[in-house]
């Protein structure tokens, strides 16, 4: 029985033309072209017929599945057209209304202190320079003055690298054979030798072996997190020909962890050599530097003596603080009451052995060095009493703390503005 094309194509076009809505149209398309739909069940009968009917029928069928296609994708288009247009009449966009501005992101207080010290030192004459955060034992302790039995070399006050083997001994483990175990010193391939042909210094290996000629390599080198920036300065001298001005910001790392102490930490070391250098020098030096990075002039030092392996002589660096609601304000005299002294820096003028191990000549040069704390600086200036927070990664405390991206220290506008 042939089915009545004319009469379905009618019907489903007038229940397309009659839909209110989206979802009233999917239902007539379900109905007409879903798996049961009345289309589809025309369209499996068409297996059934002789191939001479088929031929009679099927065109029929395939030109009602493309209408009625047709007709269900214009009466969407016009229904979706209908809902964006009613959609835009009853909704306002106030133009005048300002925009939502992005969380800016800020800049952490130890980073701008950085900048600012830069700026200021730069203004002195003193260029930037920096070293690898993994030092081995000759430059981080024997190249500075610093003997075998110095607390400073105690596991509990450094941290020690993993030693590496020689490069026979790796050859020989990556062919398969024995690994040779290492002693307590380690080993390693041999420190750098001096830029200077036949000055280089004579170190021992940080193990209790006897110290290595000029013609010796340095083997058998500990490998240390750096405990300080020092290690700079012995690079710094090793490699260029003074007169010599430099700082040396960066991380470096002892096994400690309170509230004004972390295993990482920030430090910056200055270092003069040059002919004729003295502790005036020093001092003006410092009370330079101190008077522009605190933004006072009545910023008041006392150098108290001290020892420290690398200077000769050394000096603990003092400034006066005034008391002000309770709280230390830097600046002031002590001397008149109402205050006291609170240290600052490390300074002194360079060992002769530590200018010697370096190859330069201490009977014709001298120089001066110090080194503090950029945290400690910054939580002076910034008034924070605790070191912890600054490596917590708190939103909060950099929100409260920080600076924005373009507050760069200049010493026209005030390196702390």
């Amino acid at each position: 029985m042939t089915p009545d094309l004319d009469q379905l194509r009618a019907d489903l076009l007038a229940a397309i033309d009659a839909s209110a809505g989206v979802d009233a149209l999917e239902a007539v398309r379900v109905h007409a072209l879903g798996k049961q739909g009345a289309i589809t069940g025309l369209l499996k009968t068409l297996g059934a017929l002789s191939p001479e009917e088929r031929q009679t029928v099927a065109p029929g069928i395939h030109a009602l599945r493309e209408a009625v296609t047709t007709a269900i994708g214009a009466r969407k288009a016009d229904l979706e057209a209908k809902a964006l247009a009613a959609k835009l009449a009853s909704e306002r966009v106030d133009l005048t209304l300002p925009v939502d501005r992005a969380a800016p992101g800020g800049v952490h207080p130890v980073s701008q202190v950085m900048d600012e010290l830069a700026e200021i030192f730069a203004d002195l004459g003193f260029a930037v320079a920096t070293g690898p955060e993994i030092e081995d034992d000759w430059h981080n302790f024997t190249a500075l003055n610093i003997p075998e039995t110095h607390p400073a070399r105690a596991m509990h006050d450094t941290f020690y690298a993993q030693p590496r083997r020689p490069q026979g001994e790796q050859r020989a483990s990556a062919a398969g054979g024995a690994e040779a175990p290492s002693d307590d010193g380690g080993s390693a391939t041999g420190a750098p030798q001096s830029a200077r042909a036949g000055q280089s210094p004579s170190p021992s290996d940080g193990a209790g072996a006897p110290p290595a000629g000029p013609e010796q390599d340095r083997t058998a080198q500990r490998f240390v997190l750096r405990t300080h920036t020092s290690p700079v300065q012995i690079r710094t001298m090793m490699t260029q020909q003074p007169p010599i001005r430099i700082i040396a910001p960066g991380r470096v790392y002892r096994s400690d962890s309170d509230a004004t102490h972390t295993p990482m930490f920030h430090q910056i070391e200055g270092l003069v050599i040059d002919r004729g250098i003295h502790m005036g020098h020093l001092k003006w030096t410092l009370e330079t530097f101190l008077k522009a990075y605190f933004e006072r002039d009545d910023i008041v030092l006392r150098l108290r003596p001290s020892y420290f392996p690398f200077t000769e002589p050394s000096a603990e660096v003092d400034i006066g603080y005034t008391l002000e609601k309770g709280r230390r304000v830097v600046g002031g005299d002590p001397a008149k009451g109402n205050g006291g002294w609170m240290e600052v820096l490390g300074s002194g003028m360079v060992h002769p052995k530590v200018i010697a191990a370096c190859g330069l000549d201490p009977d014709e040069w001298q120089g001066f060095a110090f080194g503090t704390g950029v945290d400690r600086l910054a939580m002076l200036k910034y008034g924070m009493d605790d070191l912890r927070p600054f490596f917590d990664g708190d939103l909060r405390w950099l929100k409260h703390y920080g600076f924005a991206a373009l507050d760069v220290p200049t010493l026209s506008g005030g390196v702390g503005a």
